[in-house]
């Protein structure tokens, strides 16, 4: 393969695309805002199932790698009524198809597996042009410019390079996320620990949620969901976390206290994340030398499926690349018409992850059983949002 690959963004889709390429022989370029791999937390775990995420990772290599940093027993799932009796408990017998893992180590493996100077740090696109015949100028924030055939969209919901193909835009879904941490868990907040158990919990009524993981180390991470507007949670310091944490607390007046914890025992300031997502069914007209994957091509709800579906855009676009090395347009073509679907299908799962569609109705609750892709027979096999 003749033509240069551009991929803007270091996170799971981009280095998965990037690991495929360089299976194949074809290397690429991936270009980074941030200025370092340990420059932020990469968040926190991540389900990585057997009909999506798993089959990115056996396209890359690397499912030695994978399963050697598989959280054991995190598959373990209960649901709480908020009162805080448990309504539903799952075990993790291992055969869940869904093992947890930590994001940040997921995004090492892929960051090893590739050749030094793979990724370029420290470059923060502030635009993209096309300049005809298949090629793209990208423009840095520090003033420097790269000119590629072929450019990768890998740079999630705020994607400078999704407009040179659609001029969608995320628009906020009425609803955010706080994030709460409670450190060593078990021997400095031991009745969360218990409540939350050894793998994930949930509780929730209408318009107010409560996710938790047990991470590495005893580590709670909770997942606080609100459905407001904007300005409401624009009225709450941040920066005050103890204010902050009061705030969100009263918004859970009445739930059981050992839920309630995992707001106002946080280790450190709650953290807003506003969830956003663009339309349902996103597509666009093909724009020779240049294409999306992940959150940049079909950001949605978090449903357990985001990451998921960027590694398998990855690996996939991947292949098809590889396949076709002479005839990179026939490569994207092949590509968006299978991601473009797979992507719409996903879109409509609901419910956290490793939570078959569980939902609440007024002051009572029920689960709902969905199928699995790889149950139903779907294009599944062939995602600054949660998870």
């Amino acid at each position: 393969m003749s033509t240069d690959v551009t991929i803007i963004g270091a996170g799971l889709g981009g280095l998965t695309l990037a690991r495929v390429l360089h299976v194949h022989g074809i290397p690429a370029t991936v270009y980074e805002a941030e200025p370092s791999p340990a420059a932020r937390s990469q968040g926190g775990m991540l389900d990585i199932h057997d009909y999506n995420g798993q089959l990115a990772l056996e396209a890359a290599g690397l499912m030695d790698e994978f399963r050697a940093i598989i959280l054991e027993g995190r598959q373990a799932m209960r649901v709480l009524d908020p009162d805080g009796t448990v309504l539903h408990e799952m075990t993790d017998d291992g055969t869940g198809g869904r093992p947890e893992v930590q994001r940040g180590e997921l995004r090492q493996i892929l960051l090893d597996s590739l050749p030094a100077g793979t990724v370029r740090w420290g470059h923060k696109v502030s635009s993209a042009r096309t300049l005809g015949d298949g090629r793209h100028e990208v423009t840095f924030a520090h003033g420097g410019t790269v000119v590629t055939g072929l450019l990768v969209g890998a740079d999630g919901a705020w994607s400078r390079v999704r407009p040179l193909l659609s001029t969608a835009a995320p628009e906020y879904l009425g609803k955010s996320v706080v994030d709460t941490y409670l450190f060593d868990a078990d021997a400095r907040h031991p009745v969360a620990a218990k409540t939350v158990g050894g793998g994930s919990m949930i509780a929730l009524k209408p318009g107010r949620e409560i996710f938790a993981h047990r991470e590495k180390d005893a580590t709670l991470h909770a997942y606080v969901g609100l459905d407001e507007p904007q300005d409401w949670f624009a009225a709450i310091d941040f920066a005050d976390g103890a204010a902050a944490r009061a705030r969100i607390a009263q918004e859970f007046s009445g739930w059981a206290p050992e839920l309630t914890a995992l707001i106002t025992d946080c280790d450190i300031a709650p953290a807003l994340r506003p969830l956003y997502a663009l339309p349902t069914g996103h597509r666009w007209d093909r724009v020779p030398g240049v294409t999306l994957l992940g959150d940049a091509a079909h950001l949605s709800e978090p449903n357990g499926e985001g990451a998921n579906l960027a590694m398998l855009d990855g690996a996939e676009l991947g292949k098809a690349l590889a396949a076709c090395p002479d005839d990179i347009e026939a490569a994207l073509t092949a590509y968006e018409q299978a991601m473009f679907p797979r992507s719409t299908e996903f879109a409509g799962f609901e419910g956290f992850a490793g939570l078959e569609g569980f939902e609440a109705h007024g002051s009572g609750s029920h689960l709902q059983v969905r199928e699995t892709p790889s149950e139903s027979g779907s294009s599944g096999g062939s995602s600054s949002n949660v998870k």
